[in-house]
């Protein structure tokens, strides 16, 4: 069945070329980039984390659109350091962005699949993406802060977003790209945080 398992990678590698793609922010980056090779993540726990999430929001009155399942992205240098977040999830304290929200109590990840580094790639770099299915819930929008009192969670919403600033000229920094193009994602339940917010399920790593 050798033939056949490589025709599943190879849709499952459509797939997932399709969904990066269809998330660049700079059309450019259609050439821009080669992916080799896509590994589906099967992790039952949090897919059914993902549904339970779903769940219970729908329960709490939310909205379709709110519910719907979207993707975000995620990049590592090594293989290992991808496999751990399919394995472990992904957990509060592995930021170094603050902007958005106290990395302490939630996790960051990127909506673009092209901006995913606060610094451009040179050709040649490779590298490994984690994506992720998310249900960004309610959204808040919120100013970057670049303070150290970090902006906390806002009770009664799931996620917090930059300001989107449509009159950025085009030459805006790759540093700040990244920065206002990061979902800050978070799940509090009576008061306290928890360790792996359940809307994010990784999917596929490239």
């Amino acid at each position: 069945g050798f033939h056949q398992e490589s025709e599943e990678s190879s849709s499952l590698l459509q797939t997932a070329v399709s969904v990066l793609q269809s998330s660049y922010l700079d059309s450019t980056s259609h050439d821009g980039f080669q992916y080799s090779q896509a590994i589906l993540v099967e992790n039952d726990v949090f897919l059914s984390e993902l549904k339970a999430f779903a769940q219970a929001k729908e329960a709490a009155g939310y909205s379709q659109e709110e519910l719907e399942e979207t993707f975000a992205f995620l990049l590592f240098d090594n293989e290992e350091e991808a496999k751990e977040v399919c394995q472990t999830g992904l957990r509060v304290n592995s930021s170094s962005i603050s902007t958005l929200g106290d990395p302490a109590k939630g996790v960051y990840i990127s909506k673009y699949a092209d901006c995913l580094h606060p610094r451009p790639w040179y050709h040649g770099k490779s590298g490994y993406i984690v994506i992720c299915k998310l249900i960004k819930g309610k959204v808040k929008v919120v100013s970057e802060n670049y303070t150290t009192s970090y902006t906390c969670p806002s009770p009664g919403y799931d996620c917090h977003v930059a300001v989107s600033r449509n009159n950025v000229p085009s030459k805006t920094s790759d540093c700040q790209a990244f920065e206002q193009s990061q979902y800050y994602v978070y799940e509090v339940s009576d008061g306290s945080t928890a360790e792996r917010p359940r809307q994010i399920c990784p999917y596929i790593v490239i």
